[in-house]
C-alpha cells in the first residue's frame, strides 16, 4: 500500500513510519516539525528515518513544501502544516495514496488552556482539509488518533467506547471528540471508511519530552524533585508503543464496513451502518502512578525527591481502557509490562544524551 502518515518526526508516527517501511509499505511522511517541545528528539526522529544525515546542535535545519527523499527506497518525507489546505490538496493530487494515517497534532492537556488556537488550527482545521482530501482521492481508510481524554466527566470504568463521550474537561479532549464526530459524517455521506483511536497514555523510547516518564528520568538523574500531581492519587493505563504501533497497523489494514445490526433507536456511539468505527488501544490494565515511579527508581537505582501537588486543571485522576472490542475484531491486546516498558525507555534516554548513571 501507499501510506500517507502525518506526524512522523512526533512519537507515535516515527515508530508507526519504520514499521510500515520494514514491512514493505509506501510511506509518505508528513510533519510541521512545531516548537511544541525540543525539536532535538524530533530531528533525532528524522535522523533514525534517514531523511536528515545529522543533527545541528541550533536546530537550524530548513525544509521547503518539496518531498525529502530518505535512505529507505519506499520511504518520502514533507515538511507541511495539515492546516495549508492548497499544499495538502496537491500532495494527495500528485502522490495518489491508498491509505491515510493522522497521527499529526497539537497535543498536550495543559497546553490547551494557554493556546486554544493551536488546537483548532492543527486538530480541526488540519482533519477537515484531510476529510476532504480523503473524500476527493478515493481514499481506501482514513485512520486518526483520537484519546482516552475524551472520556472527560465519565466515572464509570473501564471505559468503553460504547459509552457517550459528552463532557470533555480539555480543549484538546473536545478536538479529539469533534474529529471523531466529523468522521462519522464523511463516513456517513460519502461512505469514507475511517476509524479512530482512542489512545491510553502512550510511552516508550522517543517519547515526547513533555509526558511524565521524560520528565521524572531527566529530574531524577539531576537530582531535581519531581512534580507529583494530585497527591499521588493518579492511575493511568500506560501503553507501550509497540503496542500501539502493532495496534494501529492491524486497524489500517481492516477498514471497517459499517454495522448491519446499528440500531439509530439503541445507537452503539463506537459503530454505524456507515464504514465508521472507534477502537480504545490501552493497557486494560491501569497503573498507580507511585508505582510508576517506583518502576523508574528501581531501573536507575536512584530515590525520587517528591514535590507532591493537587490535580491540575484538565487532568483526570484514573484513566482504564476497556479492549475487548479490538480483541474481538482484531484478536489484539497490549501486553508489554510497565517495568519492560520503563526499562526500554531508560535505556533511550541514556544513549540518546550520552549520560552515564552509576551501576546499582
Amino acid at each position: 500500500m501507499k501510506i500517507l502518515v502525518t506526524g512522523t518526526a512526533g512519537f507515535i508516527g516515527y515508530h508507526l513510519a519504520q514499521k510500515l517501511i520494514e514491512r514493505g509499505d509506501e510511506v509518505v511522511g508528513l510533519d510541521n516539525i512545531n516548537d511544541y517541545y525540543d525539536q532535538k528528539v524530533k530531528y533525532g526522529r528524522l535522523q533514525r528515518t534517514g531523511i536528515i544525515k545529522k543533527i545541528n546542535e541550533g536546530i537550524d535545519i530548513e525544509y521547503n513544501t518539496l518531498l525529502q527523499s530518505s535512505t529507505y527506497e519506499n520511504y518520502k518525507f514533507i515538511k507541511l502544516n495539515l492546516e495549508d489546505r492548497e499544499n495538502i490538496e496537491k500532495l494527495f493530487e500528485e502522490e495518489k495514496f491508498d491509505r491515510v494515517i493522522n497521527l499529526a497534532a497539537q497535543a498536550g492537556v495543559r497546553y490547551s488552556l494557554k493556546n486554544p488556537y493551536a488546537y483548532v488550527d492543527s486538530n480541526i482545521v488540519g482533519f477537515v482539509n484531510l476529510l476532504e482530501c480523503c473524500r476527493h482521492h478515493n481514499i481506501e481508510h482514513l485512520t486518526y488518533a483520537s484519546s482516552s481524554s475524551v472520556y472527560g466527566l465519565n466515572e464509570v470504568q473501564p471505559f468503553s467506547t460504547h459509552h457517550n463521550v459528552d463532557h470533555p474537561i480539555s480543549l484538546y479532549a473536545a478536538s479529539k471528540k469533534s474529529n471523531e464526530l466529523m468522521a462519522h459524517t464523511y463516513s456517513h455521506l460519502f461512505n469514507l471508511p475511517t476509524t479512530g483511536l482512542r489512545f491510553f497514555t502512550v510511552y516508550g523510547p522517543w517519547g515526547r519530552p513533555d509526558m511524565a516518564l521524560y520528565l521524572f528520568t531527566k529530574a531524577i538523574i539531576e537530582d531535581k524533585p519531581i512534580d507529583v500531581f494530585n497527591y499521588g492519587e493518579m492511575q493511568r493505563d500506560f501503553t507501550y508503543i509497540d503496542d500501539i504501533v502493532e495496534g494501529i497497523i492491524r486497524v489500517n489494514d481492516n477498514p471497517p464496513k459499517g454495522d448491519t445490526k446499528w440500531s439509530a433507536k439503541n445507537p452503539n456511539p463506537s459503530s454505524s451502518k456507515a464504514p465508521y468505527k472507534i477502537y480504545n488501544i490501552g493497557n486494560n490494565n491501569p497503573v498507580k502512578l507511585m508505582d510508576f515511579i517506583e518502576a523508574i527508581e528501581n531501573k536507575l537505582g536512584k530515590k525520587a525527591e517528591k514535590n507532591m501537588l493537587p490535580i491540575q486543571a484538565g487532568d483526570v485522576p484514573s484513566t482504564y481502557a476497556d479492549v475487548s472490542d479490538l480483541i474481538e475484531d482484531l484478536g489484539y491486546k497490549p501486553k508489554t509490562s510497565i517495568q519492560e516498558g520503563i526499562d526500554n525507555f531508560i535505556d533511550w534516554y541514556l544513549e540518546f544524551f550520552n549520560i552515564k548513571v552509576p551501576s546499582k
